[in-house]
C-alpha cells in the first residue's frame, strides 16, 4: 500500500462533460481548451480521449507541437499566436492555427516568408483588456489579413468573455455586443463562448465554442458546483491515513498552534500538502473525506501533511483512503474555503503526486 497522494483521471468523465458541452450547444463545434497541461490533467491523454471534439486549444506553440508529434490531426489554435519569423516556419510545418491578438503580429506577417498559407483568427478586444486588438482597428486589420496572401481565408474572429461566470453582470452582454458591431459584415467563422459563455450565455454561441474547466467536470460559475450542469470530475485527488493520535483538550496542532482542540479529539494525519499542490491557505473546516466520511481540516497545512479532526467518523484507520476534491467531494467547496478558484488548484498539482489513467469508472 502507498501512502504517496495520486490523482486519478477519469476519462469516461471526461467525455461524458464534452458531451454535456455538445448537447448545451448543439449548432457549435467544439474547440477543446487543453493548455497547461490539460488544467493539470495531461494533455496527451486528453487529448487523445476526447476524439469527438472538432479541435483544441493551447496556450504556447510548444504544447501545439507536442500534440502533433503524438499523432493528433484535428485543428490545434495556439492562443498566443506567434511572435517572430521562427515561429511562423512552425506553424506551417506543423499547420496550426494562430491567434492574432496585436498589430505587431500583422507587421510581422507582412514582412515574414511564408512557406504556404496558414490559418489565423484575429481575436478583438471586446473590455476584457488583456489580447485583443481594439474594435475600431478590426475594419483595417481584418482587410490587410485578408490581402496578405499568407493567410488561408476568410480569416476567423473570436473575443475572450471577461465575466461570463457572473449571470448578474451586464459586461458579457457589452462585449457581445462590441464583437458584433466590430464584425458587422465581414465573414469569417466567429468563436465567443469559454465554458461559461457556452453554458450560460445562449447567445454567445457561435461557430465555435471553446470549453475548458467544463470539461475538466468543475463549475465555471462563480456561485454553483459543477454537478448543477450535470458534470463529473474528471480528477479525484487522493491519498492515505499516514496516522491517527488523540489530542487532549487545549492542545493544539501544528505550525504556529493555529488550532486548539475545544475537546479531546481524534486527529488523523493524512500524507499530502502543499508540497503536492494541496493550497496552503485552506482554513480550518475545510471538508475532507476521510474514509467516505467528511471531516474538517484542522490547523495549518504543512509540505507533506495535513490534520483533519475525525472525531465525529467511524472506524477510520491508518491506510484508509482520503479524497481532497473529486468524487464525493466538489472542488468548488475546497476552492472556496482556500480563497482562490478551482482552476489554479487543478494545475497546481505537483511533480510528487502520481497520476493514474482510468478508461472508465462507474460514474453516476
Amino acid at each position: 500500500m502507498s501512502f504517496h497522494p495520486e490523482a486519478v483521471i477519469d476519462l469516461s468523465a471526461l467525455t461524458h462533460n464534452a458531451d454535456v458541452a455538445r448537447r448545451a450547444a448543439p449548432n457549435s463545434k467544439l474547440m477543446a481548451v487543453i493548455k497547461a497541461d490539460a488544467y493539470g490533467h495531461g494533455m496527451l491523454a486528453v487529448a487523445q480521449a476526447l476524439s469527438s471534439v472538432d479541435g483544441f486549444a493551447v496556450a504556447r506553440l510548444e504544447e501545439a507541437i507536442k500534440l502533433r508529434q503524438a499523432g493528433i490531426d484535428k485543428i490545434i489554435l495556439v492562443l498566443t499566436g506567434f511572435s517572430s519569423q521562427a515561429d511562423l516556419e512552425q506553424f506551417c510545418a506543423y499547420d496550426l492555427d494562430a491567434v492574432i491578438h496585436s498589430e505587431y503580429q500583422v507587421e510581422l506577417l507582412h514582412s515574414a516568408d511564408v512557406s504556404t498559407p496558414i490559418s489565423a483568427w484575429l481575436k478583438i478586444n471586446t473590455g476584457m483588456n488583456r489580447l485583443g486588438v481594439d474594435a475600431s482597428a478590426v475594419p483595417r486589420l481584418y482587410d490587410a489579413l485578408q490581402l496578405s496572401g499568407k493567410l488561408r481565408l476568410p480569416v476567423k474572429l473570436m473575443t475572450h468573455l471577461a465575466c461570463a461566470d457572473d449571470m448578474n453582470s451586464s459586461s458579457t452582454t457589452s462585449q457581445i455586443s462590441v464583437f458584433d458591431e466590430a464584425t458587422l459584415g465581414l465573414n469569417g467563422e466567429q468563436s465567443i463562448a469559454n465554458s461559461a459563455g457556452l453554458l450560460g450565455w445562449k447567445h454567445a454561441q457561435r461557430h465555435w465554442v471553446r470549453p475548458g474547466i467544463m470539461l475538466y467536470g468543475a463549475s465555471p460559475f462563480c456561485d454553483s458546483t459543477a454537478s448543477d450542469d450535470h458534470l463529473l470530475p474528471v480528477m479525484t485527488l487522493k491519498s492515505r491515513v499516514l496516522s491517527i493520535r488523540t489530542v487532549r483538550k487545549s492542545g493544539c496542532v501544528g505550525y504556529g498552534s493555529t488550532w486548539q482542540a475545544n475537546r479531546t479529539s481524534l486527529i488523523a494525519i493524512v500524507a499530502i500538502g502543499y508540497g503536492d499542490g494541496y493550497p496552503r491557505h485552506a482554513v480550518t473546516g475545510t471538508p475532507v473525506l476521510v474514509a467516505g466520511q467528511v471531516a474538517p481540516l484542522v490547523g495549518c497545512v504543512s509540505m507533506d501533511s495535513i490534520t483533519v479532526d475525525i472525531s465525529q467518523c467511524n472506524n477510520v484507520r491508518v491506510g484508509d483512503e482520503v479524497v481532497l476534491w473529486g468524487r464525493g467531494l466538489p472542488i468548488e467547496e475546497v476552492a472556496e474555503k482556500s480563497g482562490t478558484i478551482s482552476y489554479e488548484l487543478l494545475c497546481g498539482i505537483t511533480h510528487r503526486v502520481s497520476r493514474s489513467i482510468r478508461e472508465t469508472l462507474n460514474v453516476e
